[in-house]
């Protein structure tokens, strides 16, 4: 008499025990539905790209953002603020009665259709009054310099947050997956430092990258450590993939790890830039006519 003995009887059962991520690809791979599955995963890695370009719920009308923060500029009294009140009353004393109202020395006028106040020190550019929005409503209760300067990066000067860069890139995403969508030329070390173009609790990637640094003329910014100096790109390439694995291995022990996610995507993004970078630092593609209209040439 013959029995047949069944899959999982004692003694035959197999010992089960979790799989890694690649251990199931490998495994995967070996069977039809691996062409259904390649294509799944490629949908899910587009779809999960943090830098792709987002839909927004309005028309966007912007491409891209160009915040020039002129620290230690003019003072606003004396170019967009206008502030009649303090010409009617000049000289008077306020406070502890040992402070005079002082207005500023150049005048003002309505400018464009819109009759928008700019001061005498902006002939040319009054002409576009029209194209200028002006915001002379915020205000900060911050007196010192290095809080105020953090405040208007980020909207706090206590706590790390998220600088308007990391917002912005973060909305609206970047159609150039060979750059960074967030930079900054030449940041001041001070002043808050890094916190003015960093991501504060949005993931690393979207935090600034500096061009230049503090002290070096903008003529000269360039990204650092870029190139290196004796590495081909197909060695890099294989020191990359291994750092990447490596790092990779580690996040699935450890779970998730915002800060070292960053890394391994800017690690990845600095490779794909040594070959688009160069090409837009190298202003002598440019046209004469714009080198002139951006004053390069005088």
């Amino acid at each position: 008499m013959t029995t047949r003995k069944r899959l999982f009887d004692e003694g035959t059962t197999p010992a089960w025990r979790p799989i890694s991520r690649r251990e199931w690809l490998q495994r995967s791979g070996t069977g039809f539905g691996f062409v259904a599955l390649c294509g799944l995963l490629a949908e899910a890695q587009a779809a999960e790209n943090p830098m792709a370009p987002k839909t927004t719920p309005l028309p966007q009308r912007a491409k891209r953002v160009v915040m020039l923060t002129m620290r230690g500029g003019p003072s606003h009294v004396d170019t967009f603020d206008y502030k009649p009140e303090l010409a009617k009353n000049e000289g008077k004393t306020y406070g502890d009665g040992n402070r005079k109202l002082w207005p500023s020395p150049f005048r003002f006028k309505r400018c464009g259709e819109s009759g928008l106040w700019i001061s005498e020190l902006y002939p040319e550019l009054s002409r576009h009054a029209d194209d200028l929005c002006l915001i002379n409503s915020m205000y900060t209760d911050v007196p010192n310099h290095p809080q105020a300067f953090l405040m208007l990066h980020t909207g706090e000067f206590r706590f790390p947050r998220p600088s308007m860069g990391a917002w912005v890139l973060y909305g609206l995403g970047t159609e150039n997956q060979d750059l960074p969508g967030f930079v900054t030329i030449s940041p001041p070390s001070r002043f808050g430092g890094s916190q003015n173009y960093g991501s504060g609790f949005l993931p690393a990637i979207y935090q600034g990258t500096p061009i230049g640094r503090s002290g070096l003329p903008v003529a000269n910014a360039r990204i650092e450590n870029l190139q290196p100096a004796h590495t081909t790109l197909s060695a890099q390439r294989r020191q990359l993939d291994l750092l990447q694995e490596l790092n990779e291995d580690f996040l699935r022990r450890k779970q998730v790890n915002a800060e070292l996610e960053g890394v391994i995507q800017s690690y990845e993004l600095a490779f794909r830039m040594q070959g688009a970078l160069p090409e837009v630092l190298d202003l002598s593609r440019e046209a004469r006519s714009t080198l002139q209209r951006y004053g390069i040439l005088d």
